[in-house]
């Protein structure tokens, strides 16, 4: 009986739908983990329990950090004020426009964005106060030269200085705050040196107004720009006098009961932070939403000054108070902002997100209304009711991203908020609404900002509230492991693996490759990594080495975390991979590519001991050393791979694909050198695509398949399992 036809096309329809059904399955699957929450509340540090009075609080941090930092905040607003009140004298001076004049004071927020940044990476390494005290005087000593300057050219480089000099407070204050003070009362205080900004911005336009007023004439400025910098100088010997709060203090108190010793630990690098921190939904949207809020936050109050001095024809003075008043508002709301985000924050932290989204709808709203009006009085009192705004949604700022970043890379990831607020929003914003000011005056350019920049990064940030409680976990989950890792040191310090790998979520862009990948390796042991292709063994290893940075977990060496650490660092702790595939410059000579790996080698003499070494382990690239490395055997080039790694003296191995394409001749020598670094006690993570191979010098092995670990035991064991060996077999893998 013949057989029945193949209706070829509803099979194939049937098929695709499949793939479509699964791959919506599993993106459903993918975004409800990302938004679920990890632990129950009551783990959550700063959720649930009961409210702390701020005087308990104060007790507990003392009254001196908050009080220097708040007079930091108003006296450097002073600079932004100056420049608002009195930005047409100084246009007139400097005989600039205003776009230019516009540009001359934005190029401070780009020195500003740029040096914030390495700023940032001084405060997770140094004594952040004192470097703090003295970015405070380089600010105050910018001022003066501000005050002095003849041309626009010089009037540039004084607003870089200023720029530069301004810049360390944004990752070091709300860092310190952080860990000086309690999660309790945690938005209180950032209400409480947020203050510093409406403070300096209801006193610093009489403050400069009045002090131009009084100097008289169209240069009047000048004096006001070299007296606002005198008492910047008094508290930068303040700052000297702070104590440094040990990082991640409160949250390792309110998770650990106890502060933990991380005295040892190897620096994080600051674009590995950025990789991490692009993958904390919350903070993403914060910062996205921000740097869009940034279009308005930098330009609008320029924008007002000349409005006011065009539209109403006031002079330095009234403009001064004028804008003096619109923040008055603030320093009602701004407490009250603190005191309902630790309300919001410990009944529920996506509401404090949300509460800052809204917050800056409502700057929004009333700006744009008030901005179009005639009258003054309603566009005084509409502008100030935004500012309030405004003022009061940053008070939620410092708390979210205290509660969703780890204690080590906090200073670097408030130095990425002023990059995007400053940088997208302080300069190609105020460039581009500059210009439309220009074209077609102030209302206009007001009225095409502040909508756009509100509404939509008001609505990015309250996005990101969902993921709020997942981010939270997650950095509760990385203090516990710590603290369980340093218990297990101090009790059996003998046994501590030379390699561990906890927790480990890894991705590609949005696609996930690795899910909660565990593994230890002991001193001395090789261990061998299984699996089919695209199991992600070869991630892996990168994860250890540093080449891709994890979207959650702890990599660990001799108890050390290492997870955010620069690939260089880990190298001079002894790891060394050898990756898969072409590993050499094809190009260099055997001795060429020898020497540039030996340059990793500080002492000379030990230099040529150790190639001298390597050269002994393959005597065959002895007689190579003038030969193009490229032009010699797959095999050949591996041993070359693996005589750098000789070389360097790796305690701890990796080697991905150590036999993959080479003759078993070959692939009996490198084992026999393997066998010798096994000898040696060097210990070894060989991913390999022999099962044989693999089991005959391991002592265990793992298995992977689809990024998770289905085996892990002695290398024995594993030949027992059929069903894992077949699927290795089947993928084309186990020769």
């Amino acid at each position: 009986m013949p057989d029945a036809p193949i209706d070829r096309p509803s099979t194939a329809a049937a098929l695709t739908a499949v793939v479509v059904a699964e791959e919506e399955a599993r993106r459903e699957a993918q975004a409800a983990a990302e938004a679920g929450e990890l632990l129950p509340d009551d783990l959550l540090p700063g959720v649930g329990g009961d409210p702390m009075p701020m005087r308990e609080g104060l007790r507990l941090g003392g009254v001196a950090m908050i009080v220097t930092l708040l007079l930091v905040n108003i006296i450097e607003t002073f600079d932004q004020i100056a420049l608002q009140v009195l930005a047409p004298d100084i246009q007139k001076t400097l005989d600039v426009s205003k776009t230019t004049l516009q540009g001359l004071s934005s190029l401070g927020g780009v020195v500003l964005v740029v040096s914030t940044l390495p700023f940032a990476w001084l405060a997770d390494r140094y004594f952040r106060t004192k470097i703090l005290a003295g970015a405070t005087a380089i600010w105050s000593a910018a001022m003066v030269f501000t005050g002095f300057v003849a041309n626009p050219i010089s009037m540039g480089f004084a607003r870089a200085f200023a720029g530069f000099g301004a810049s360390a407070k944004i990752p070091i204050t709300p860092s310190l705050i952080a860990d000086q003070y309690p999660i309790g009362v945690r938005t209180r205080m950032f209400a409480t040196e947020n203050l510093g900004r409406p403070l300096g911005l209801v006193i610093g336009p009489f403050l400069v107004g009045g002090l131009a007023a009084w100097a008289g004439g169209t240069e009047g400025w000048r004096t006001a720009l070299i007296a606002v910098a005198i008492p910047a100088a008094v508290v930068a010997v303040g700052l000297l006098l702070l104590r440094e709060p040990p990082r991640g203090r409160n949250e390792q108190e309110a998770v650990l009961g106890r502060v933990l010793e991380n005295d040892d630990e190897p620096p994080v690098r600051l674009s590995s932070v950025a990789a991490r921190l692009k993958k904390v939904k919350s903070f993403r949207y914060l910062t996205l939403g921000i740097g869009v809020l940034g279009f308005a936050l930098i330009s609008v109050p320029v924008r007002l000054s000349f409005l006011f001095e065009e539209g109403y024809d006031y002079g330095a003075f009234t403009r001064g108070w004028v804008l003096s008043l619109t923040y008055v508002p603030a320093l009602v709301v701004i407490p009250l902002a603190g005191r309902y985000g630790d309300r919001l924050f410990r009944r529920d932290p996506r509401w404090a997100v949300r509460l800052f989204g809204w917050l800056v709808l409502g700057y929004g709203v009333f700006l744009t209304i008030g901005s179009q009006l005639g009258p003054v009085a309603p566009l005084i009192v509409l502008v100030a009711l935004a500012n309030a705004c405004q003022l009061a949604a940053f008070t939620q700022v410092g708390p979210i991203i205290s509660a969703v970043v780890p204690y080590r890379m906090r200073a670097q990831a408030f130095a990425l908020i002023g990059f995007y607020i400053f940088l997208l929003g302080g300069f190609f914003g105020g460039l581009m609404v500059a210009a439309v000011a220009d074209a077609y005056g102030e209302r206009a350019a007001l009225l095409v900002v502040v909508p756009f920049a509100s509404l939509l990064g008001g609505l990015l940030v309250m996005r990101g509230a969902r993921f709020m409680k997942r981010d939270i976990s997650l950095v509760v989950e990385e203090l516990l492991d710590e603290q369980a890792e340093q218990r297990r040191i101090e009790a059996d310090p003998e046994n501590t693996p030379v390699l561990q790998v906890h927790n480990l979520d890894t991705s590609y862009g949005p696609v996930p490759i690795l899910f909660d990948v565990n593994l230890e390796v002991r001193r001395g042991e090789v261990l061998a990594l299984l699996g089919t292709n695209g199991a992600g063994k070869s991630t892996l290893l990168k994860a250890i080495s540093g080449l891709v940075i994890p979207d959650r977990g702890v990599v660990r060496m001799n108890g050390r975390t290492i997870t955010l650490t620069d690939p260089e660092i880990r190298v001079a702790m002894g790891m060394i991979q050898v990756p898969g595939g072409e590993c050499i410059f094809p190009g260099q000579t055997v001795a060429e590519n020898l020497e540039v790996w030996s340059w990793l080698i500080e002492d000379p003499v030990r230099r040529k001991e150790r190639m001298a070494v390597a050269l002994d382990t393959f005597p065959q690239l002895k007689d190579r050393l003038k030969q193009r490395a490229g032009s010699m055997s797959g095999g050949q080039q591996q041993m070359l791979s693996v005589c750098k790694a000789v070389m360097l003296e790796p305690e701890l191995l990796l080697i991905d694909e150590l036999s993959l394409g080479l003759a078993p001749v070959v692939v009996q020598e490198l084992l026999e050198v393997v066998e010798g670094l096994r000898s040696t006690g060097v210990t070894m993570v060989i991913v390999e695509q022999s099962v044989n191979v693999a089991l005959s010098i391991a002592d265990r092995a793992v298995f992977m398949e689809r990024g998770r670990v289905r085996f892990e035991g002695p290398a024995q064991e594993l030949l027992e399992r059929d069903d894992l060996l077949r699927a290795v077999f089947l993928s084309g893998e186990g020769a």
